[in-house]
């Protein structure tokens, strides 16, 4: 464990100059956030937000729930997909997906999800064979996942709907809808420059082979896919009145989320639901900040404490083996 501890912290230490750019870019969305939640709880009714919950559909919220199953499943295959990568096809499923979804829950729930998920990531994987080395690019390669299924689906979802986009950022349509192109050309690009030959990126045993053309169409799907089912569920959760159009409603949400994740807040907290206030302006205030934490508890704190509980009965039962291997050794 302290090895692991160690070389992130070394990895931390010769980016600090870079660390100095990121914590002000997230200092600044975070206090962004906090305005408009500030300006938009001033206008909320308390009385209006009960009424809402009570008439939130049971049978939306189920479909919502399963969605954002759909969504976790996909977050499991990050690591398969990352274990694969890099050659270890010895790790079963069952590892991958609770590796996965411990890591990435408690990482992004608690904050520095750099530092706890490599710590979790470690702790599990390390039961077979995997070094600090490993975890890192496991990380790297799932990171790589997240965007560019990111860059997919905006890019697919801004030329499409630009207008969407333009209700967080402001830009004209115009813009956001060429920036969109810009997004899939680059996606394009990559992949027709893995084409040419094996890429590998990193210096000395940090390097990372990156996955082949082929593989990087699959790693592009699930991404996406991960994508389209958590805005999907959010989708379920809003109100019937107004009508949005789904692919209006992914555009505006998965721009929040990459919104809070940029913020490195934990959980992307308050920083997705103000996002999600200014794209969203045609509806109740009340109404939408009901789907919001709906949304928040079926995606965040549930999953969180299912994680919790997970992770700590695999080390309760690391420790029973222990023990118990321990006594049958004094015994021989």
């Amino acid at each position: 464990m302290s090895n692991v501890t160690s070389a992130v912290r070394q990895a931390i230490r010769g980016k600090i100059g870079w660390n100095s750019v990121v914590v002000a870019i997230s200092l600044l969305i975070v206090a962004m956030a906090a305005v408009t939640l500030f300006k938009i709880a001033g206008d909320i009714e308390p009385g209006k937000v009960l009424a809402a919950l009570r008439v939130q559909s049971l049978h939306h919220v189920l479909m919502a729930a399963g969605f954002v199953a759909g969504g976790y499943f996909m977050l499991t295959c990050y690591d398969l997909f990352a274990l694969r990568a890099i050659g270890w096809k010895s790790v079963p499923y069952r590892i991958a997906a609770f590796a996965s979804f411990t890591s990435y829950t408690i990482g992004h729930n608690v904050g520095a999800p750099v530092f706890t998920s490599g710590i979790i990531r470690y702790r599990i994987y390390s039961a077979w064979g995997l070094s600090v080395i490993d975890i890192a690019r496991i990380a790297f390669i799932t990171g790589l996942t997240y965007w560019l299924g990111n860059i997919m689906l905006l890019g697919c979802g801004v030329v499409y709907a630009p207008q969407a986009a333009s209700e967080i950022n402001h830009l004209p349509a115009s813009v956001n809808r060429l920036i969109g192109f810009c997004g899939l050309i680059a996606i394009a690009g990559y992949v027709i420059w893995l084409l040419l030959r094996p890429r590998v990126i990193g210096r000395a045993n940090w390097q990372v082979t990156l996955p082949n053309a082929r593989s990087t169409l699959l790693q592009i799907g699930i991404g996406t896919l991960d994508l389209v089912f958590v805005a999907l569920a959010m989708y379920m959760l809003l109100p019937a009145q107004p009508v949005i159009n789904v692919l209006d409603l992914i555009v505006i949400f998965v721009t929040a989320m990459l919104i809070g994740v940029v913020s490195h807040a934990p959980g992307s907290l308050g920083v997705v639901e103000a996002a999600m206030f200014l794209g969203l302006p045609q509806f109740q205030k009340e109404d939408l900040l009901v789907s919001l934490l709906m949304f928040r508890t079926l995606y965040f704190v549930l999953p969180l404490l299912m994680a919790v509980l997970l992770l700590g009965l695999h080390e309760f039962r690391s420790v029973l083996d222990r023990t118990f291997f321990a006594t049958d050794r004094d015994r021989d």
